[in-house]
């Protein structure tokens, strides 16, 4: 999901400025244009101006293009929980974990992270992969709020629960009010959430 600026030698012997980023961009293209299924490696990299060998040294598929900085947002939502002040309620402390990621999410071109969605919203293979990341991010915060001495149900629960506010302040910022950002909607979005549970 974050963007990338690398820089590497081509074989005409230039330097070619920001070619994962290139490669993000002409992959989405394609995407939308032709669909995830009918779009090739090949075809990315010459949409981008590589090589197909520059792709793969940015890639390791397609689909990675999807979910690359996976492993990176993680480690963001789980230093942030257990960076939180002491103190702080299970769900105060996914809290900070979640503004961590939206301050590294925040750093993406909306108009990618909206194209990432349509892609997803496309194709439910990516769909259950993008679910098994979700999963993957709520179990690592969990195990983060286990550190801080929170037991189970609650560590689990207000992990599952952050993931859930993470991808409902996404959605609203590629597709609603593009003036707000992701830090803002993640905060309102944690009100909601408590809104709801008081109100139950």
């Amino acid at each position: 999901m974050s963007v990338t600026v690398n820089t590497e030698v081509q074989q005409v012997g230039r330097w070619e400025p920001d070619s994962r980023g290139r490669l993000r961009e002409a992959a989405f293209e394609l995407y939308a244009e032709r669909g995830f299924d009918q779009t090739t490696a090949a075809q990315i990299a010459a949409r981008a101006g590589l090589t197909e060998r520059t792709f793969f040294r940015h890639f390791a598929d397609k689909r990675e293009v999807i979910f690359a900085g996976s492993g990176l947002l993680q480690e963001q939502l789980v230093r942030g929980v257990a960076e939180a002040p002491d103190g702080l309620g299970a769900l105060e402390a996914v809290g900070h974990g979640l503004q961590a990621a939206a301050s590294l999410l925040g750093q993406s071109r909306r108009d990618l992270a909206a194209k990432r969605q349509a892609v997803l919203a496309a194709n439910p293979e990516l769909r259950e992969r993008e679910l098994s990341k979700l999963a993957g991010y709520a179990a690592a915060m969990a195990e983060a709020l286990r550190h801080r001495g929170v037991a189970d149900p609650h560590a689990t629960l207000a992990a599952e629960a952050g993931t859930t506010v993470l991808r409902v302040a996404i959605e609203e910022w590629v597709n609603g009010d593009r003036e707000r950002e992701l830090s803002t909607l993640v905060e309102e979005s944690l009100a909601q959430l408590r809104a709801v549970t008081v109100g139950s």
